[in-house]
């Protein structure tokens, strides 16, 4: 939760006035405490750590939830039970590395939460290749970000810069943020 990634992401946030909750799944906790790099907990324990956070922090007529690669694809599976108002995700992990046809998408092709992907043009989990062609949901909306690996880093040959992408993502949460609880002021 406090790479240099999320700390990018969460405080250029907050300075649109956005705020932020960070937390971890009990599986990066330990790999702090242990120092060892150790596999992620089930999916089952992951979604109960995803709706107790939700769940302290909850106006869920406000909330949009997300995260990062497994972090934003357990808040997927939990955006429309928990009835929040969108979901964010940080380079979403459509298919393991190298095996595009080992899809995750089977919940995005119904998903009635208004959705926000951003993910990077190559991201090998997922490249604009490859989900071009999966069957999303009308309420996904994906934002390419140019050259971007999975966590936006282009290539220095491709004349765009981590810091360009990583602006642009945060520019294109706030506008959809403002965008969804726009349509909601007018209902």
């Amino acid at each position: 939760m406090d790479s240099d990634f999320m700390n990018y992401m969460a405080l250029g946030l907050a300075s649109e006035n956005l705020k932020v909750v960070r937390f971890e799944f009990p599986y990066m906790s330990e790999r702090r405490l242990g120092g060892s790099i150790r596999p992620p907990n089930p999916a089952s324990t992951l979604m109960s750590c995803w709706r107790s956070v939700a769940k302290e922090v909850a106006n869920y007529d406000t909330l949009f939830i997300g995260g990062k690669s497994l972090g934003g694809r357990i808040a997927s599976t939990l955006a429309d039970e928990l009835s929040v108002r969108g979901l964010i995700v940080l380079g979403y992990p459509f298919h393991p590395q190298g095996k595009p046809h080992k899809t995750r998408t089977s919940h995005l092709e119904t998903l009635k939460t208004p959705s926000l992907i951003l993910q990077g043009e190559r991201d090998p989990l997922g490249n604009m290749t490859d989900v071009c062609n999966y069957n999303l949901s009308p309420a996904v909306r994906m934002r390419w970000l140019p050259d971007g690996d999975h966590s936006f880093r282009p290539r220095k040959k491709s004349g765009h810069t981590e810091e360009q992408n990583r602006e642009t993502a945060v520019t294109e949460i706030k506008l959809f943020v403002r965008e969804i609880m726009e349509s909601r002021n007018k209902q």
